[in-house]
């Protein structure tokens, strides 16, 4: 008789690590006590998009798991 096989689908790997997560929490939080800074220009940020792009920048930079950047149009 044939042994039956499971047929639970295959863990898929996450996109983005915790680190990566954690470092965007952080910004967001930064951004919204209004010290959230841009990089060369020192302005202040208020753009959800711009703080989450902070995050994962820095979180890239710090090694963690974070896909690579897209290319811009």
């Amino acid at each position: 008789m044939p042994v039956k096989k499971s047929r639970t689908p295959a863990k898929k790997s996450r996109r983005y690590g915790k680190a990566a997560s954690t470092k965007v929490e952080a910004t967001m939080k930064e951004r919204k006590r209004g010290t959230l800074r841009s990089g060369s220009s020192g302005k202040k940020v208020t753009s959800r998009k711009q703080a989450v792009a902070i995050g994962l920048s820095q979180a890239r930079r710090s090694g963690a798991k974070v896909p690579k950047k897209r290319k811009s149009a």
